[in-house]
């Protein structure tokens, strides 16, 4: 038995416990990312939820309304002129119409 053929007997005895950690540490990694991700979206029932947004709105993480810039005028009202819609195949959902926020 020489020096090369040891080495390689070795590596086949250490490639699959390496293997094997591998795996886990990347498991163990992934349910880590999983687990924030859940955290991050407030349920019913959690303590330090925010508030509810008001109406059926979703909220801002900022908890201001926010508006593009392309819908202000000029004098930073929002603009009451007919914007460009897009529906696709398949969207029965009502048209949705800006809300003036002030």
């Amino acid at each position: 038995m020489n020096a090369s053929s040891h080495s390689l007997e070795l590596l086949e005895r250490l490639f699959p416990l390496l293997y094997a950690g591998s795996f886990i540490f990347l498991l163990w990694q992934a349910f880590q990312v999983m687990g924030r991700g859940f955290q991050a979206i407030p349920r019913p029932g959690d303590s330090g939820a925010l508030a509810k947004p008001v109406g059926d709105r979703p909220g801002d993480r900022t908890g201001k309304v926010t508006i593009h810039p392309e819908l202000l005028d000029s004098e930073g009202r929002i603009t009451r002129e007919d914007l460009l819609t897009v529906r696709f195949s398949g969207d029965n959902g009502e048209a949705a119409t800006p809300v003036d926020p002030s």
